[in-house]
């Protein structure tokens, strides 16, 4: 997940960037928002911005949701104490949801504005001061997120192997040979 989170948050990131580019850009070049101008390109990229903000920040809840109800559910299952894995899953999970739903909120805001200043109803400078906190808040946020997610992700092999020592104190095998066991019962390729 942190690989894929890096990957996003940087193109977010470009994304933003490019955004407010063509949107000062624009701006300075004093062209009327016609159909075919780069209004039209800024209002494009700007909303493939938001979404783009949007899903990532999604991703990052889903995320949190499921790996610690997986946390809690093994820590149920093979009675494991609730410190430090399942704790310390929650307490990443909740540092880690007010800077994401800021960031949401934010951009929102950000494209409501756009839309207003298109309608000539706000004044562009409300616009653009919003997008230069969007990029601010999403940069602090993506920084809360990598380091929650790879936190989480060391969390996760930690479980894992007191799954594994506790299966082989009973004498079990471990996650890794049962699963390649089941894939190939099943027909799969494992792995």
């Amino acid at each position: 997940m942190t690989r894929t989170f890096c990957v996003l948050a940087v193109l977010v990131t470009v994304l933003m960037f490019v955004t407010i580019g063509i949107g000062l850009w624009c701006k300075v070049s004093y062209q009327p928002p016609t159909n075919g101008s780069l209004y039209v390109t800024h209002f494009v990229l700007g909303l493939c911005t938001a979404l783009g903000i949007l899903l990532v920040h999604c991703i990052i809840f889903t995320y949190f949701l499921g790996t610690g109800r997986w946390v809690k559910e093994v820590t149920l299952a093979y009675q494991l104490p609730d410190v430090p894995w399942h704790k310390t899953t929650r307490e990443l999970k909740r540092a880690t949801f007010p800077p994401a739903l800021f960031s949401m909120l934010i951009v929102i805001a950000t494209a409501a504005a756009g839309a207003g200043a298109q309608l000539t109803e706000w004044h562009w400078s409300i616009h653009a001061t919003l997008a230069f906190l969007t990029v601010l808040i999403n940069l602090w946020a993506f920084g809360v997120e990598y380091r929650n997610v790879t936190a989480n992700a060391q969390v996760i092999l930690d479980v894992l192997v007191e799954v594994d020592r506790r299966r082989a104190a009973q004498g079990l095998q471990s996650n890794a040979a049962a699963l390649e066991e089941e894939a190939i019962a099943n027909g799969r390729t494992p792995g």
